[in-house]
């Protein structure tokens, strides 16, 4: 083994030292001490932010809370409903390769689209799988699922609805939504 040389250490106190016993009771007591809510020896840290603050009057908070909020009114009952610019549709079972041409070539013989959303995977880069296209008018939305629910693109089996919709959902006669994806009987080995 190798031997270790070290240097000694001087454990005596010295003149200077801080930890000196000749430092007076009185000297102490000018050195400010921290305060410690573990110790007891502050009051609890104030927390600032929503939810917080206190109030003096539990009412007044109430009649703030009360007022009216904005909200989207379906006195209609259920139906389509418009979105801000526009209505908009949800196509889905969008094949993993098409393009934004493709949609708007198949859904631009019923109206003007306004707008088109292909939405891609991050990690591969295809086609997620579904598209929101907005036109400007119910009749030209409608127009486009009426025609294009049920039909194929590239292929593919695509369901088209709108995007919102008033009140409880509609179902289409068939059961379940996924049961218009395959038409083909199951085999049984």
């Amino acid at each position: 083994m190798a031997d270790i040389e070290g240097e000694a250490v001087d454990f005596e106190a010295e003149e200077d030292d801080l930890m000196d016993e000749e430092v007076q009771e009185d000297e102490r007591a000018h050195i400010p001490r921290l305060k410690s809510a573990i110790a007891g020896g502050a009051a609890p840290k104030k927390t600032k932010g929503r939810g917080f603050r206190e109030e003096a009057h539990v009412d007044d908070r109430n009649a703030r809370l009360s007022g009216r909020f904005d909200s989207l009114d379906s006195h209609g009952g259920p139906g389509p409903e418009r979105s801000i610019e526009g209505w908009i549709i949800l196509v889905t079972g969008v094949h993993e390769e098409a393009q934004e041409d493709d949609l708007h070539n198949e859904f631009g013989e019923f109206g003007e689209i306004k707008n088109l959303h292909l939405n891609l995977d991050r990690r591969t880069g295809f086609v997620k799988g579904y598209a929101l296209i907005e036109y400007e008018s119910f009749e030209e939305a409608q127009k486009a699922i009426n025609a294009m629910d049920g039909g194929e693109l590239l292929t593919q089996l695509i369901n088209v609805d709108w995007a919102f919709s008033k009140g409880p959902i509609r179902r289409k006669r068939g059961g379940s939504p996924r049961s218009n994806r395959s038409r083909s009987p199951r085999r049984r080995y």
